[in-house]
């Protein structure tokens, strides 16, 4: 067993389907006949275009099902307004986008209930959380599958095993825990008032004030960043309240505790095609930033993103995301022992 596995594509979707399933022949399975095993993805927000289709979950979830193991697929619900706020909008975009039991040939399923409320406390003991707070699924299921859209993202500056588990299993009190120290600044000479942060703001945090200028109220805000990322201006920029390296700490932070509770029980599935600048939250035009390279497989999130970010290049993330300092992830995994053994 090697650390991590790449299979190289290119072509038309079903040579990538086929080099999809090879990548899936190579990988040693740790599940046992009868376990019920969840498929982490993300299905994307109402209105992106960039989110990758339900085909690879499909071929997932059947070789799963050839080793005997009953898969279900899920996501979280989010902090920000859109089309998966609530679990019932959720799975209605995840239906929309092609995530159905019918298509996928196993259950859909909101990580943390329908009304965000199954969630449980794990230990984290880290410098910034004692517990995280994710979904109650990491004490229900026998095992898990990591299936990470490899990417750019405002905030992290890539997203992919990582943020896919910290983030994707966390509650909505734990995303905004890891968001607190965030909120928007507003470039005014840039600004259109156009009212797009106003209209998506979940919280009501921001506003049009006198001068028809939009102002935001940090004590409302949750620091999503819905606004920033949604800003057709760009006249929106990310502020830390703190060391901007203090959300990549957290991101890690989350991560890890839930890894310590599912790690010995998990694969995990990069995949490197339609690599955006932005995440699949984002709705609209999400333009490309890279070629789409394969697919890396693997048995630790640390290992699998800093392979990914290896192949596509960090240059590629430095220049779409100026000033996060995402290399901080790698760093401080080590730090807290947040690492896979090299194997001989």
């Amino acid at each position: 067993m090697s650390n991590v596995i790449f299979q190289k594509t290119g072509g038309n979707m079903e040579d990538y389907l086929t080099s999809f399933r090879s990548l899936l022949d190579r990988l040693e399975f740790p599940y046992q006949r009868g376990d019920s095993v969840g498929i982490k993805l993300h299905w994307g927000e109402i209105g992106n275009t960039s989110f990758l289709p339900p085909h690879y979950a499909r071929e997932i979830a059947n070789r799963l099902q050839e080793h005997g193991v009953k898969p279900f697929v899920f996501d979280t619900t989010v902090l920000y307004s859109g089309g998966r706020r609530t679990g019932k909008d959720s799975l209605k975009t995840a239906e929309e986008h092609g995530f159905t039991q019918d298509f996928l040939g196993c259950p859909v399923v909101i990580g943390d209930g329908l009304d965000g409320h199954d969630v449980v406390d794990v230990e984290a003991g880290f410098r910034h959380f004692e517990t995280a707070q994710v979904t109650s699924l990491v004490d229900k299921a026998d095992g898990f599958f990591i299936f990470s859209h490899f990417k750019g993202h405002l905030a992290a500056g890539f997203g992919g095993a990582i943020k896919n588990i910290s983030m994707g299993f966390a509650s909505r009190a734990q995303k905004q825990r890891m968001h607190s120290d965030a909120h928007p600044v507003l470039n005014r000479k840039k600004c259109t008032k156009c009212g797009i942060c106003v209209d998506s703001c979940p919280t009501g945090a921001a506003t049009f004030a006198d001068d028809e200028y939009p102002e935001y109220d940090l004590e409302k805000c949750i620091g999503c960043a819905q606004c920033i990322a949604l800003c057709p201006a760009y006249a929106l920029k990310v502020f830390w309240n703190t060391d901007a390296t203090i959300f990549q700490e957290k991101l890690v932070e989350t991560a890890a505790a839930v890894w310590n509770r599912i790690g010995s029980k998990t694969l995990l599935i990069n995949a490197l095609v339609k690599i955006t600048a932005e995440c699949d939250c984002m709705p609209g035009d999400n333009p490309g930033i890279a070629a789409d390279l394969g697919f890396i497989g693997g048995y630790h999130p640390v290992t699998v993103d800093r392979e990914a970010i290896k192949l596509v290049g960090a240059d590629t993330f430095n220049q779409a995301h100026p000033n996060i300092p995402w290399q901080r992830q790698f760093d401080y995994a080590g730090e807290i022992g947040f690492t896979e053994p090299i194997l001989k």
